[in-house]
């Protein structure tokens, strides 16, 4: 078995690449991409599509370029970078899953500001760039079924973004493959209030105008799963 490369750089190259493209970023760009050219971590095509990357970020329309993060990753469920979220959605599994992963940074001497969730994309990186090679590829390809989920969401909408997705699962030794993508909701629906009593309106009755039957269907509230580990249990880190 050959010895795995350290992509420690790479990796922290990567996530940084994912924040916000304000003017701090901009100014770091052209040493984020020597370090990438530099350790070599990455076969030359993606290489390529990174560095295609930078200098749209380094080059283009300011403007532009954050109004596409903010609609990419702010306003994009499919392609959010907030991994549970792929996984648990708004169930009650998220909490706990989340409380299990900041333990597992925490036990690694990783401790997240206040403003931090434990899995963002950009964070688990982080993360995942202080451990050893073995240790990170592993942890990598617990998430590369989510990488490659948002790799097609971004490759869908023709984002040079997906460049990156595309390069955390080389990284992972795992391919791209297709996947069905589900439209996103438009941010405002998903957000937007339900009407008030709208159940006793007449849209949709059979029958408007006339006494309609009232049918009661009894819930169930199913427990929790309990939390997802972060690292080392059965299922995987987001499995």
């Amino acid at each position: 078995m050959s010895k795995l490369k350290n992509t420690s750089i790479s990796l922290r190259v990567l996530a940084r690449l994912l924040a916000y493209p304000d003017a701090e970023l901009r100014q770091h760009l052209p040493d984020m991409l020597s370090a990438l050219l530099v350790e070599n971590a990455l076969p030359e095509n993606r290489l390529t599509e990174l560095t295609t990357l930078i200098q749209i970020l380094q080059n283009g329309e300011a403007l532009e370029n954050e109004a596409e993060y903010v609609q990419l990753f702010d306003k994009g469920h499919s392609t959010s970078l907030h991994l549970f979220e792929h996984v648990h959605g708004d169930s009650r599994d998220r909490g706990p899953a989340m409380i299990d992963l900041a333990q597992t940074y925490e036990k690694a001497g990783l401790f997240l500001g206040p403003d931090e969730m434990p899995d963002y994309l950009p964070v688990v990186l982080e993360f995942v760039s202080t451990q050893p090679p073995q240790e990170a590829r592993a942890f990598l390809v617990e998430m590369a079924h989510i990488f490659n989920a948002i790799f097609n969401a971004l490759q869908q909408r023709n984002s040079p973004y997906a460049s990156i997705l595309g390069a955390l699962l080389e990284l992972a030794g795992e391919n791209a493959h297709a996947v069905k993508i589900i439209a996103d909701t438009p941010i405002d629906e998903a957000w937007e209030e339900p009407v008030a009593f709208d159940g006793c309106s007449v849209k949709g009755q059979t029958k408007p105008g006339q006494e309609q039957a009232i049918h009661f269907v009894k819930t169930t509230t199913s427990q929790s799963s309990g939390a997802t580990r972060a690292h080392g249990n059965e299922q995987g880190v987001l499995a």
